[in-house]
């Protein structure tokens, strides 16, 4: 249920911090970060090497804000959370299987090879998009006002995942009746 939680947070994040801006000091907000990364760590998802720096993150950009007072940190989390979920999905490439074979494993245990091929691939690609993805909400944090950061990181970037998923999924059904007709 913790997990939700933090998904739910992580999600909205952007918009809360966009909403806060003008109205409570950014050292105020840094609870937020702090409360993500005690959630985080309290959800059991911290043993995981990637999950601990996360949190890691998480607090020295809370710790960065409450010091510093400015809303720079506040808007890098997301940077850290893309850098976090490339870290995950490139690890899984190099130590297998690739994160998208164990997903989909959970449905099918027994892939044949041309399907782990195809969810090595479509890892490579969600690599691909968590490195796109942060290098734009970085670009938005260091040089677009708060309006845009907020929007790109609260809406626009979670706009371009579900097409991926959306694109992927399609993808996915033409493969699978390819290899049956084979």
């Amino acid at each position: 249920m913790r997990w939700a939680l933090v998904l739910a947070l992580t999600a909205a994040y952007p918009l809360l911090v966009f909403a806060s801006l003008g109205h409570v000091e950014p050292r105020t907000m840094a609870l937020l970060l702090l409360v993500l990364g005690l959630l985080r760590m309290a959800s059991g998802s911290g043993g995981k090497v990637q999950a601990r720096w996360i949190v890691a993150g998480a607090l020295l950009l809370a710790v960065l804000t409450a010091l510093l007072n400015r809303s720079l940190p506040l808007k890098l989390y997301p940077v850290l959370v893309n850098l976090a979920m490339l870290a995950v999905f490139a690890v899984s490439l190099m130590r297998g299987p690739s994160i998208v074979e164990r997903l989909a494993r959970l449905t099918d245990p027994h892939l044949p090879p041309e399907a782990i091929a195809y969810t090595r691939r479509v890892t490579q690609i969600w690599c691909g998009f968590f490195l796109l993805n942060g290098g734009v909400a970085l670009v938005t944090a260091l040089w677009t006002s708060e309006r845009t950061w907020a929007l790109y990181n609260g809406l626009i970037s979670y706009g371009l995942m579900g097409l991926l998923m959306g694109g992927e999924w399609l993808v996915r059904r033409r493969v699978r009746a390819r290899m049956a007709a084979s």
